[in-house]
């Protein structure tokens, strides 16, 4: 795995760290704003995955065409859940979104593994995103248990 990838995948962690944690924090209109902004990141990542399986699939030589079109199909699929969950604060409110975002990033990570197993994706993509995934899910579980139970956090 290129080094450049690990380090950006490091810092694309930051938002979900630093935003998650002001999400938590005792004043009302900075939390609220810091969940807007860790959805909205959450919503833009979940949506980066798709896209790159679009460009695995499009590096392919050999014509298998209606696995080609599955794949690319399915690479759609968190672009499509990452649109619901920015639209779900504006309509029922951010515990769904971030609910939504839990089980879209966890989902996708369960699809890559199983095309991981068919030789799909290269092996130390799967590693980078599993890591990933766990800080991720973790940090928005935490964001969205504990303002569930109306807790906070102060630094």
């Amino acid at each position: 795995m290129p080094l450049a990838a690990v380090l950006l995948s490091l810092v694309g962690l930051a938002p979900f760290v630093v935003c998650g944690l002001a999400a938590l924090g005792p004043s009302a209109g900075t939390a609220g704003a810091m969940l807007t902004a860790l959805i909205t990141w959450a919503a833009l990542v979940l949506a980066f995955t798709g896209g790159i399986h679009w460009g695995l699939v499009l590096r392919e030589t050999e014509p298998v065409a209606p696995m080609r079109h599955l794949r690319l199909a399915l690479a759609v699929l968190p672009l499509l859940v990452g649109w619901a969950v920015l639209l779900l604060p504006l309509l029922v409110g951010d515990w769904p979104a971030l609910l939504l975002l839990i089980v879209g990033f966890i989902a996708g990570l369960l699809l890559e593994h199983h095309a991981g197993r068919r030789g799909m994706l290269p092996p130390r993509y799967l590693w980078l995103r599993w890591g990933f995934t766990v800080v991720a899910v973790a940090m928005l579980t935490t964001v969205l248990t504990l303002r569930l139970l109306g807790q906070t956090i102060v630094f």
